[in-house]
């Protein structure tokens, strides 16, 4: 393994596994498994035959975070280490991702390992999970997300309670704000989110990415705008095959097939 860490991609089935793999680093995050983050999110979403991300982490723990004196020299960079047309493993800029992710953590999880993990649909947790956004402690902010995203969920006074100061928290606060959905025994946490992924694989892939938009929608723009846009939706997703075949599956009472057209 590179001394630098690396950022590990396999495809299972329909699943696009994206791993963190500096373990004996914490995961520590260098300038060089940001550029292959990004990387890997840009080919799962070009992948046609990938209907879900699955995000882990190799090791005992998610990740610690930035690893400050590699990274440091090119922080103030606009949306660091993504280029132009990739896509934004954390969400925040365009080209958005259409197809859905499930996180994995465990462990020590701080910094980039929250955003990315807020960043992403579904998240399951091992219950040894130390989560901490500590940026006020290094005299920098969190730019990934975790500014927007904890306060949304968390809502102002407890997102500041922990922004504020950088404290750790632990999977019953975290569960209890939203920013993850369910916590499992260690060890466990990637087969029970690989279950997930698998039942979101099973389902209409157009019919997932257009609930996926609706909802950001609604998030960016305002529920109104995400309520007019329920028509014309729902009228292209009409004429896809995949209703064609939700419908004949219910008829015949069997797991439908979707192929995504």
């Amino acid at each position: 393994m590179h001394e630098d860490g690396e950022i590990i991609t396999r495809r299972e089935g329909e699943i696009f596994v994206i791993g963190l793999n500096r373990p004996a680093k914490y995961n520590g995050f260098t300038p060089k498994m940001l550029r292959e983050m990004a990387a890997a999110f840009t080919a799962f979403e070009a992948d046609a035959g990938a209907r879900v991300a699955l995000l882990y982490a190799e090791g005992k723990h998610f990740t610690a975070g930035l690893d400050l004196p590699k990274v440091a020299p090119l922080m103030g960079d606009s949306n660091l280490l993504v280029e132009p047309g990739q896509i934004d493993p954390c969400n925040n800029v365009p080209p958005y991702r259409s197809k859905p992710v499930v996180a994995a953590v465990q462990g020590i999880t701080y910094t980039i390992g929250i955003e990315l993990m807020l960043a992403a649909d579904i998240v399951v947790a091992a219950s040894d999970c130390r989560f901490s956004q500590l940026e006020v402690k290094r005299g920098i902010m969190a730019t990934g997300g975790a500014t927007i995203r904890m306060v949304e969920r968390a809502g102002w006074g407890n997102a500041m309670r922990y922004l504020l100061t950088g404290d750790e928290f632990d999977c019953a606060t975290a569960l209890r704000f939203g920013f993850i959905q369910e916590v499992v025994e260690p060890g466990q946490q990637y087969a029970a989110a690989k279950a997930i992924a698998e039942r979101i694989a099973a389902q209409a892939p157009l019919a997932v990415s257009a609930t996926l938009l609706n909802s950001r929608i609604s998030i960016e723009q305002s529920p109104a705008a995400a309520v007019a846009a329920f028509h014309p939706t729902q009228k292209a997703l009409m004429k896809t095959e995949d209703v064609k075949e939700g419908v004949q599956s219910f008829i015949e009472r069997r797991a439908a097939r979707f192929t995504g057209r």
